[in-house]
């Protein structure tokens, strides 16, 4: 339970499964939501299975609300949205600015936009905050914590790899498109998620809803990571926690979660991925060993209740 009172805090819908994980944390989340559902003001939108804890906040309205904390999560939010939304006295409340991702111009030269003493900057891993130069901004790291929101098991009975990205097409090489069409044209793959079926033809095969992917990607003999440069992807997380083997390449925080023929293999080498997939298909049996300890270790590092008990640290100091 929170180690303080109950807080109100005002955020926004900006990673859907990353939110409802967040909601975990015995606190009440405001979404800011707007008339048009537009991108980030979707609210309590999607198939997530929202909490009593979690509610709307319509744009036109948040001025006269009572809030506790603010939380930022995009930089447009942060350095636009604020001052139209939000009353003078609730721009001087606690803030929290929870950065998502890597800087997407340079990797180690980026200076993070919050340059504030006032307000404390969360990454939601290590990698993220080694490469972000948060300047003055006093930064915490809150690793990602994972709850299934439906029971699932490995099979593995699928003899091919599921890929996990949304909107792969679009966003290329960053997410490993072409890392993608050269695995696989040497093993099968399907890739889901947003936008999938614009890669039809390569194996894509559309959207799962939130509550069925673990099921999904049970079925898979494996699951297959082709992302060069990102924070660590919440399905990945939940692949593990399913017993799903995880091959993926040698880069961002996958590093410290992957040990190579032992939960799993990493590579920056696609012709040992390759290698290592075709091992998993021909032998089922080292697949299951590889991804029960996946799951094991996603379980300790991973685990809700951590995530729970970390966010709420953050919050107490923030607003305590």
């Amino acid at each position: 339970m929170s180690r303080s009172k109950r807080l109100k805090i005002l955020t926004w819908h900006v990673h859907g499964n990353y939110l409802y994980y967040l909601t975990q944390v015995p606190h009440d989340f405001y979404l800011v939501t707007d008339a048009e559902r537009s991108t980030h003001h979707s609210g309590r939108s999607g198939t997530l299975p929202w909490g009593d804890n979690v509610h709307e906040a319509p744009v036109e309205q948040i001025r006269d609300m009572s809030f506790d904390v603010i939380m930022f999560q995009s930089k447009d939010a942060y350095v636009e949205e604020q001052y139209r939304l939000l009353s003078p006295a609730q721009q001087r409340l606690p803030r929290i600015y929870l950065e998502h991702d890597p800087p997407q111009e340079h990797p180690t030269n980026t200076r993070h936009w919050v340059q504030d003493r006032d307000v404390m900057l969360v990454h939601c891993t290590p990698f993220n905050a080694l490469m972000w130069d948060s300047g003055d901004t006093p930064t915490r790291v809150v690793e990602h914590g994972v709850k299934l929101m439906a029971p699932a098991r490995y099979t593995g009975e699928k003899a091919e790899g599921i890929v996990v990205v949304n909107n792969l097409q679009r966003r290329g090489r960053r997410l490993g498109l072409d890392v993608y069409r050269q695995v696989r044209q040497a093993v099968p793959l399907s890739l889901v998620g947003m936008g999938a079926l614009e890669l039809q033809d390569a194996g894509g095969i559309g959207e799962v809803e939130n509550h069925r992917l673990a099921e999904v990607m049970a079925q898979y003999r494996f699951f297959f990571n082709p992302i060069r440069y990102t924070s660590l992807g919440l399905s990945i997380i939940e692949a593990m926690m399913v017993g799903v083997p995880v091959v993926g390449l040698a880069t961002t925080e996958l590093v410290t979660v992957i040990r190579n023929g032992e939960n799993g293999y990493i590579d920056t080498r696609p012709e040992r991925l390759i290698e290592a997939m075709q091992r998993l298909l021909a032998d089922p049996l080292e697949a299951r060993e590889l991804g029960e300890a996946g799951r094991r270790y996603a379980l300790q590092r991973f685990g809700i209740e951590r995530f729970v008990s970390d966010w709420l640290d953050v919050l107490d100091e923030v607003a305590g």
